[in-house]
């Protein structure tokens, strides 16, 4: 097993401390786990944790290994696979930096907005639309209304640390609670619903993905053709009543849903 400190990595220059102090790597020649997954699931991890803030610098690959005692590529294949999982990005003259951490949301009846709070992301909501509108044949069935039905309609484009990471897209009975946008933009909706005495009790939800077209892109500030993320959620309050019907589509570099599984008696 071989540790090593490495004080100027997590520096937002190549001389400075990171954001928790030194950050320590290890690697155990005599486990069967590769090398370059040691490293690069350990760098995942200061990511996560913020011991690697966003913004930070890495060394270069030649320093790194000659630190560590790793060939060079076994530097530049942990590198590249976190590269690819949009955790790091390598710039031209700067080097390797850190970008953000992908938000992994528990498939539970939460928001987004506190999902992001909670893994220290800072979210922020550019308000698109606070309108309504006439509810088409989907929505109608989300919300056990007639079709044509007057609904509240909002979208938002929920962002972290000026990055955008989700677009939202949310159907709502009328005179169901006010919606300012000033509010909107402050705090998430189902805080909102909450301070307006509803209770949120279930929901039913898909989650699905499909590439980006060239609007969705362009909102998301990713390629056309990228992979997303998608979600319908119709929501429910404790009288058995929809509240709410979403529908919304996050970024995958910089957003994941996580299951837990059991084995059924």
């Amino acid at each position: 097993m071989r540790t090593v400190t490495l004080a100027n990595v997590g520096k937002r220059d190549a001389d400075a401390a990171g954001a928790e102090g030194p950050v320590q790597f290890s690697v155990d020649r005599n486990s069967p786990v590769p090398l370059y997954f040691q490293l690069s699931q350990q760098l995942e991890a200061a990511i996560e944790d913020g011991r690697l803030a966003p913004g930070s610098l890495l060394g270069n690959e030649i320093e790194l290994a000659g630190r560590l005692g790793l060939s060079r590529p076994t530097v530049r294949q942990a590198i590249q696979s976190l590269v690819d999982k949009g955790l790091l990005v390598r710039r031209r003259g700067i080097g390797t930096q850190v970008v953000h951490s992908q938000v992994k949301r528990p498939l539970e009846l939460s928001s987004l907005y506190d999902d992001l709070e909670a893994a220290g992301q800072k979210p922020a909501t550019r308000v698109l639309l606070n309108t309504t509108t006439a509810a088409d044949a989907e929505v109608a069935a989300a919300l056990g209304l007639a079709e044509g039905t007057e609904v509240a309609l909002v979208e938002r484009l929920r962002l972290t640390h000026g990055e955008p990471v989700a677009h939202l897209r949310n159907h709502l009975p009328v005179g169901l609670l006010k919606l300012e946008t000033a509010d909107l933009e402050e705090t998430g909706l189902y805080r909102l619903m909450r301070a307006a005495g509803i209770t949120l009790h279930s929901a039913r939800q898909a989650v699905g993905a499909r590439a980006a077209s060239a609007e969705e892109a362009a909102r998301l500030d990713e390629p056309e053709g990228a992979p997303l993320l998608t979600m319908e959620r119709t929501t429910f309050d404790d009288t058995g009543r929809a509240v709410e019907f979403g529908s919304h589509v996050y970024r995958a570099t910089r957003y994941a849903f996580e299951f837990q599984l059991l084995v059924r008696p």
